[in-house]
Protein backbone atom coordinates (compact mmCIF):
# COMPACT_ATOMS: atom_id res chain seq x y z
CA UNK A 1 0.00 0.00 0.00
CA UNK A 2 2.80 2.43 0.83
CA UNK A 3 5.16 1.43 -1.97
CA UNK A 4 3.72 3.97 -4.39
CA UNK A 5 4.84 6.81 -2.10
CA UNK A 6 8.33 5.58 -1.24
CA UNK A 7 11.60 6.83 -2.73
CA UNK A 8 10.18 9.96 -4.32
CA UNK A 9 12.81 12.70 -4.20
CA UNK A 10 11.92 15.64 -1.97
CA UNK A 11 11.18 18.78 -3.96
CA UNK A 12 12.19 21.63 -1.69
CA UNK A 13 10.84 24.26 -4.08
CA UNK A 14 7.30 22.82 -3.82
CA UNK A 15 4.65 22.88 -1.11
CA UNK A 16 1.27 21.18 -0.91
CA UNK A 17 -1.87 22.86 0.45
CA UNK A 18 -4.63 20.34 1.19
CA UNK A 19 -8.13 20.14 2.57
CA UNK A 20 -9.80 17.12 4.20
CA UNK A 21 -13.25 16.66 5.72
CA UNK A 22 -12.50 14.01 8.37
CA UNK A 23 -16.13 12.86 8.82
CA UNK A 24 -17.03 13.21 12.48
CA UNK A 25 -13.66 13.13 14.19
CA UNK A 26 -15.07 13.01 17.71
CA UNK A 27 -13.28 11.90 20.84
CA UNK A 28 -14.88 9.23 23.04
CA UNK A 29 -15.87 11.60 25.86
CA UNK A 30 -19.25 13.20 26.41
CA UNK A 31 -19.34 16.96 25.86
CA UNK A 32 -22.40 18.46 27.55
CA UNK A 33 -22.43 21.37 25.10
CA UNK A 34 -22.61 19.46 21.83
CA UNK A 35 -24.63 16.75 20.13
CA UNK A 36 -21.88 14.15 20.42
CA UNK A 37 -24.01 11.38 21.93
CA UNK A 38 -23.67 9.21 18.80
CA UNK A 39 -19.92 9.12 19.38
CA UNK A 40 -19.53 7.55 22.80
CA UNK A 41 -18.49 4.01 23.79
CA UNK A 42 -22.01 3.50 25.18
CA UNK A 43 -23.85 4.75 22.06
CA UNK A 44 -25.43 2.59 19.37
CA UNK A 45 -22.37 3.30 17.23
CA UNK A 46 -20.10 1.97 20.00
CA UNK A 47 -17.42 4.60 19.43
CA UNK A 48 -14.68 2.88 21.45
CA UNK A 49 -11.05 3.90 22.13
CA UNK A 50 -9.92 1.18 19.71
CA UNK A 51 -12.12 2.52 16.88
CA UNK A 52 -11.06 6.10 17.61
CA UNK A 53 -7.35 5.17 17.47
CA UNK A 54 -7.89 3.22 14.26
CA UNK A 55 -9.49 6.25 12.63
CA UNK A 56 -6.68 8.54 13.78
CA UNK A 57 -4.05 6.17 12.38
CA UNK A 58 -5.85 5.89 9.04
CA UNK A 59 -6.46 9.63 8.68
CA UNK A 60 -2.82 10.27 9.59
CA UNK A 61 -1.65 7.87 6.89
CA UNK A 62 -3.85 9.58 4.30
CA UNK A 63 -2.77 13.10 5.29
CA UNK A 64 0.93 12.21 5.34
CA UNK A 65 0.74 11.11 1.70
CA UNK A 66 -1.28 13.92 0.14
CA UNK A 67 0.86 15.48 -2.59
CA UNK A 68 3.76 13.12 -1.86
CA UNK A 69 3.88 11.73 -5.40
CA UNK A 70 4.60 15.22 -6.71
CA UNK A 71 6.68 16.68 -3.87
CA UNK A 72 8.21 13.72 -2.02
CA UNK A 73 6.86 14.98 1.32
CA UNK A 74 3.75 15.56 3.42
CA UNK A 75 1.63 18.71 2.91
CA UNK A 76 2.74 22.01 4.45
CA UNK A 77 -0.84 23.10 5.15
CA UNK A 78 -3.97 21.00 5.66
CA UNK A 79 -7.38 22.52 6.27
CA UNK A 80 -9.63 20.23 8.31
CA UNK A 81 -13.39 19.99 8.71
CA UNK A 82 -15.48 18.01 11.19
CA UNK A 83 -13.11 18.01 14.16
CA UNK A 84 -14.80 18.09 17.56
CA UNK A 85 -12.17 20.01 19.52
CA UNK A 86 -8.47 20.74 19.95
CA UNK A 87 -7.78 17.44 21.71
CA UNK A 88 -8.75 15.32 18.68
CA UNK A 89 -6.37 17.38 16.54
CA UNK A 90 -3.61 16.82 19.10
CA UNK A 91 -4.33 13.09 19.01
CA UNK A 92 -4.22 13.18 15.20
CA UNK A 93 -0.84 14.90 14.98
CA UNK A 94 0.55 12.54 17.64
CA UNK A 95 -0.63 9.49 15.67
CA UNK A 96 1.78 7.04 14.05
CA UNK A 97 2.04 8.53 10.55
CA UNK A 98 2.08 12.22 11.55
CA UNK A 99 4.24 12.26 14.69
CA UNK A 100 7.39 13.10 12.68
CA UNK A 101 5.73 15.72 10.45
CA UNK A 102 6.26 18.70 12.82
CA UNK A 103 2.59 19.66 12.64
CA UNK A 104 0.96 22.25 14.83
CA UNK A 105 -2.53 23.67 14.34
CA UNK A 106 -4.87 26.65 14.55
CA UNK A 107 -8.34 25.89 15.90
CA UNK A 108 -11.18 27.84 17.50
CA UNK A 109 -14.38 26.40 18.98
CA UNK A 110 -17.43 27.49 17.00
CA UNK A 111 -21.09 27.49 17.99
CA UNK A 112 -21.96 24.82 15.41
CA UNK A 113 -24.87 22.78 16.72
CA UNK A 114 -23.18 19.46 15.99
CA UNK A 115 -20.06 20.62 17.79
CA UNK A 116 -17.78 20.30 14.78
CA UNK A 117 -15.22 22.87 13.74
CA UNK A 118 -12.67 23.69 11.07
CA UNK A 119 -8.94 23.91 11.75
CA UNK A 120 -5.62 24.33 9.96
CA UNK A 121 -2.68 21.97 10.37
CA UNK A 122 0.70 23.42 9.43
CA UNK A 123 4.22 22.05 9.28
CA UNK A 124 6.21 24.31 11.61
CA UNK A 125 9.29 23.85 9.40
CA UNK A 126 7.44 25.31 6.39
CA UNK A 127 4.90 27.74 7.83
CA UNK A 128 4.96 30.42 10.50
CA UNK A 129 1.63 31.77 11.76
CA UNK A 130 1.47 35.58 11.88
CA UNK A 131 -2.22 36.03 12.73
CA UNK A 132 -5.48 34.11 12.89
CA UNK A 133 -9.13 34.90 13.52
CA UNK A 134 -12.61 33.53 12.89
CA UNK A 135 -15.67 35.03 11.24
CA UNK A 136 -19.20 34.00 12.15
CA UNK A 137 -21.79 33.44 9.42
CA UNK A 138 -25.13 34.76 10.69
CA UNK A 139 -27.90 32.36 9.69
CA UNK A 140 -31.49 31.98 10.78
CA UNK A 141 -33.98 29.13 10.64
CA UNK A 142 -37.46 29.59 9.19
CA UNK A 143 -38.85 30.51 12.61
CA UNK A 144 -36.28 33.29 13.00
CA UNK A 145 -34.11 31.49 15.55
CA UNK A 146 -30.34 31.53 14.99
CA UNK A 147 -28.91 28.63 13.04
CA UNK A 148 -25.36 28.11 14.26
CA UNK A 149 -22.88 26.86 11.70
CA UNK A 150 -19.11 26.58 11.43
CA UNK A 151 -17.09 29.79 11.57
CA UNK A 152 -14.81 30.73 8.72
CA UNK A 153 -11.15 30.55 9.79
CA UNK A 154 -8.51 32.94 8.48
CA UNK A 155 -4.84 32.16 9.07
CA UNK A 156 -2.14 34.48 7.76
CA UNK A 157 1.47 33.41 7.80
CA UNK A 158 4.79 32.85 6.08
CA UNK A 159 5.01 29.83 3.78
CA UNK A 160 8.74 29.37 3.21
CA UNK A 161 9.09 33.07 3.96
CA UNK A 162 6.30 34.34 1.69
CA UNK A 163 3.12 35.82 3.17
CA UNK A 164 -0.03 33.86 2.29
CA UNK A 165 -3.55 33.96 3.69
CA UNK A 166 -5.55 30.74 4.10
CA UNK A 167 -9.34 30.88 4.49
CA UNK A 168 -10.83 27.59 5.77
CA UNK A 169 -14.54 26.90 5.24
CA UNK A 170 -17.20 24.29 5.96
CA UNK A 171 -20.49 25.63 4.63
CA UNK A 172 -24.01 24.51 5.52
CA UNK A 173 -25.06 21.06 4.35
CA UNK A 174 -27.76 20.16 1.84
CA UNK A 175 -29.55 17.87 4.27
CA UNK A 176 -32.91 19.65 3.85
CA UNK A 177 -32.39 19.91 0.10
CA UNK A 178 -29.98 21.80 -2.17
CA UNK A 179 -32.42 24.58 -3.13
CA UNK A 180 -33.91 24.87 0.37
CA UNK A 181 -30.49 25.47 1.91
CA UNK A 182 -28.80 27.44 -0.89
CA UNK A 183 -29.33 30.78 0.86
CA UNK A 184 -27.18 29.54 3.74
CA UNK A 185 -24.25 28.78 1.46
CA UNK A 186 -24.72 32.11 -0.32
CA UNK A 187 -24.45 33.80 3.09
CA UNK A 188 -21.17 31.92 3.72
CA UNK A 189 -19.95 32.88 0.26
CA UNK A 190 -20.70 36.55 1.02
CA UNK A 191 -18.87 36.31 4.35
CA UNK A 192 -15.82 34.71 2.70
CA UNK A 193 -15.92 37.56 0.17
CA UNK A 194 -15.89 40.09 3.02
CA UNK A 195 -12.79 38.43 4.46
CA UNK A 196 -11.04 38.62 1.06
CA UNK A 197 -12.01 42.30 0.68
CA UNK A 198 -10.70 43.04 4.17
CA UNK A 199 -7.36 41.39 3.33
CA UNK A 200 -7.05 43.30 0.05
CA UNK A 201 -7.87 46.60 1.73
CA UNK A 202 -4.75 46.09 3.84
CA UNK A 203 -2.63 44.35 1.18
CA UNK A 204 -3.88 44.95 -2.39
CA UNK A 205 -1.70 42.15 -3.77
CA UNK A 206 -2.42 39.66 -0.97
CA UNK A 207 -1.94 36.03 -1.95
CA UNK A 208 -5.06 34.22 -0.81
CA UNK A 209 -6.00 30.53 -0.79
CA UNK A 210 -9.63 29.60 -0.05
CA UNK A 211 -10.18 25.97 0.95
CA UNK A 212 -13.08 23.99 2.30
CA UNK A 213 -16.03 21.69 2.09
CA UNK A 214 -18.49 24.08 0.49
CA UNK A 215 -21.36 21.59 0.12
CA UNK A 216 -21.64 23.07 -3.37
CA UNK A 217 -19.98 22.16 -6.65
CA UNK A 218 -17.60 24.37 -8.68
CA UNK A 219 -20.55 25.33 -10.93
CA UNK A 220 -22.86 26.30 -8.02
CA UNK A 221 -23.91 29.94 -7.59
CA UNK A 222 -22.14 30.34 -4.24
CA UNK A 223 -18.77 29.23 -5.66
CA UNK A 224 -19.15 31.01 -9.00
CA UNK A 225 -19.96 34.25 -7.20
CA UNK A 226 -16.87 33.94 -5.02
CA UNK A 227 -14.56 33.13 -7.92
CA UNK A 228 -15.96 35.77 -10.30
CA UNK A 229 -16.36 38.69 -7.90
CA UNK A 230 -13.05 38.22 -6.10
CA UNK A 231 -10.71 37.31 -8.94
CA UNK A 232 -10.11 33.76 -7.74
CA UNK A 233 -9.14 30.80 -9.88
CA UNK A 234 -10.81 27.46 -9.20
CA UNK A 235 -8.71 24.55 -10.55
CA UNK A 236 -11.43 22.14 -9.40
CA UNK A 237 -13.75 23.23 -12.22
CA UNK A 238 -11.99 20.90 -14.62
CA UNK A 239 -11.67 17.95 -12.22
CA UNK A 240 -15.27 16.99 -11.64
CA UNK A 241 -16.75 14.36 -13.93
CA UNK A 242 -19.60 11.87 -13.81
CA UNK A 243 -17.20 9.24 -12.38
CA UNK A 244 -15.02 11.38 -10.17
CA UNK A 245 -15.52 13.76 -7.25
CA UNK A 246 -14.84 14.07 -3.52
CA UNK A 247 -18.09 12.68 -2.15
CA UNK A 248 -20.72 10.34 -3.53
CA UNK A 249 -24.41 10.50 -2.70
CA UNK A 250 -27.02 8.25 -4.34
CA UNK A 251 -24.36 7.18 -6.83
CA UNK A 252 -23.80 10.76 -7.96
CA UNK A 253 -20.40 12.37 -7.57
CA UNK A 254 -20.05 15.85 -6.15
CA UNK A 255 -16.94 17.96 -5.83
CA UNK A 256 -17.85 19.82 -2.64
CA UNK A 257 -14.22 19.99 -1.43
CA UNK A 258 -12.31 22.64 -3.31
CA UNK A 259 -9.29 24.91 -3.30
CA UNK A 260 -9.48 28.34 -4.95
CA UNK A 261 -6.77 30.96 -4.98
CA UNK A 262 -6.05 34.52 -6.05
CA UNK A 263 -4.87 34.85 -9.65
CA UNK A 264 -1.55 36.41 -8.58
CA UNK A 265 -0.39 32.80 -8.02
CA UNK A 266 0.01 32.71 -11.81
CA UNK A 267 2.64 35.45 -11.82
CA UNK A 268 6.19 34.26 -12.34
CA UNK A 269 8.33 36.09 -9.81
CA UNK A 270 11.68 34.96 -8.51
CA UNK A 271 11.41 33.19 -5.15
CA UNK A 272 7.62 33.55 -4.99
CA UNK A 273 5.14 30.72 -5.06
CA UNK A 274 3.17 30.08 -8.21
CA UNK A 275 0.47 27.53 -8.89
CA UNK A 276 1.64 24.20 -10.25
CA UNK A 277 -1.21 21.67 -10.16
CA UNK A 278 -4.33 20.60 -8.24
CA UNK A 279 -6.08 17.29 -7.81
CA UNK A 280 -8.40 15.08 -5.81
CA UNK A 281 -6.45 12.71 -3.55
CA UNK A 282 -8.52 9.63 -4.39
CA UNK A 283 -5.95 6.88 -4.04
CA UNK A 284 -7.26 3.31 -4.08
CA UNK A 285 -6.64 2.78 -0.36
CA UNK A 286 -9.26 5.47 0.38
CA UNK A 287 -11.93 3.67 -1.67
CA UNK A 288 -14.25 0.74 -1.20
CA UNK A 289 -12.71 -2.03 -3.27
CA UNK A 290 -15.80 -4.17 -3.89
CA UNK A 291 -19.58 -4.24 -3.72
CA UNK A 292 -22.09 -1.96 -5.33
CA UNK A 293 -20.40 1.17 -3.93
CA UNK A 294 -16.97 0.15 -5.23
CA UNK A 295 -14.76 3.20 -5.87
CA UNK A 296 -16.58 5.52 -3.45
CA UNK A 297 -15.00 6.79 -0.21
CA UNK A 298 -14.29 4.10 2.40
CA UNK A 299 -16.15 5.52 5.39
CA UNK A 300 -15.91 5.03 9.15
CA UNK A 301 -19.64 4.38 9.49
CA UNK A 302 -22.56 3.91 7.15
CA UNK A 303 -25.53 4.85 9.28
CA UNK A 304 -24.92 3.06 12.58
CA UNK A 305 -22.87 0.29 10.97
CA UNK A 306 -19.14 0.47 11.66
CA UNK A 307 -17.00 0.02 8.53
CA UNK A 308 -13.62 1.08 9.87
CA UNK A 309 -12.65 3.32 6.98
CA UNK A 310 -11.34 6.85 6.64
CA UNK A 311 -13.98 9.43 5.74
CA UNK A 312 -16.95 9.98 3.44
CA UNK A 313 -14.88 12.60 1.59
CA UNK A 314 -11.68 12.39 -0.41
CA UNK A 315 -9.12 15.13 0.33
CA UNK A 316 -8.18 17.72 -2.30
CA UNK A 317 -4.86 19.47 -2.77
CA UNK A 318 -3.01 22.12 -4.73
CA UNK A 319 0.74 22.31 -5.25
CA UNK A 320 2.62 25.59 -5.41
CA UNK A 321 6.22 25.95 -6.48
CA UNK A 322 8.92 28.59 -6.36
Amino acid sequence: MTDAFEDIPIRNEMQTVAFYNLENLFDIHDDKHTHDNDFLPTSVKKWTPKRYKNKLRKLGFAISNIGRRETGKHPALVGLAEVENASVIEDLIDSKHLEDCHYDFVHYDSLDERGIDVALLYDTNAFKVLASETFTVQLFDDDGSPDYTRDILLVSGLLDGETVHIIVNHWSSRREGAKETEHKRMASSNKAGEVISMLRDEHPDAKIIVIGDFNDDPTSNSIKQLADHFDLYNPMETLRSYNRGTTNHNRQWNLFDQILFSTNFFQSTTNKFEFSTANIFDEDFLKLFNGKYKGTPYRTYVGKKYKGGYSDHFPVYAIFKK
